[in-house]
């Protein structure tokens, strides 16, 4: 796996002040995607243990409230295993912080299941640039999702965040 880059202080990508990691490769090539240079799987640095380690003691700060993990494609097959790394050691550190992943896959359709056990909010489905909306707070198209993890494993349905 690989990333393209770390933000260690972002008020962009979930609510206070966060830890983004923005993930390299990405097959869904999505119209006008603000992020086409994450695309490809061979560009950006490697995703090593020691990039783990960094990313968790930048988040080892009382200012930083979460994690967020966008891409390119965490949930892709070639990025699962290390999303998942990284939101479960995150999680050890720091039960009381959040996680949240940006993903073009639906909720319904995230085919390894394991990173649910460490995610607050998943924003899910890919970016439709003709339902583009300037007023949505934490996707960029309203076909997207901003899905409360834990609410919707306890109730067994789709249950959205509400900040």
């Amino acid at each position: 796996m690989r990333y393209n880059t770390i933000r260690k202080m972002d008020i962009a990508d979930g609510p206070g002040i966060r830890v983004s990691v923005f993930l390299q490769g990405c097959d869904f090539h999505c119209k006008n995607c603000f992020n086409k240079e994450t695309w490809s799987f061979d560009k950006g640095k490697e995703f090593t243990e020691d990039t783990i380690n960094h990313i968790i003691s930048l988040c080892d700060r009382e200012q930083i409230k979460g994690l967020s993990i966008l891409g390119g494609e965490p949930m892709h097959p070639k990025n699962i295993d290390g999303t998942i790394s990284l939101a479960k050691k995150f999680k050890e550190k720091f039960p009381n912080k959040t996680i949240w992943i940006w993903t073009g896959y639906l909720y319904e359709n995230i085919i390894n299941k394991e990173i649910l056990k460490y995610v607050d909010v998943i924003v899910d489905g890919q970016y439709n640039d003709d339902l583009h909306d300037f007023r949505l707070k934490w996707c960029g198209s309203s076909n997207q999702r901003v899905i409360d993890v834990k609410k919707t494993i306890k109730n067994n349905k789709i249950c959205l965040y509400k900040d």
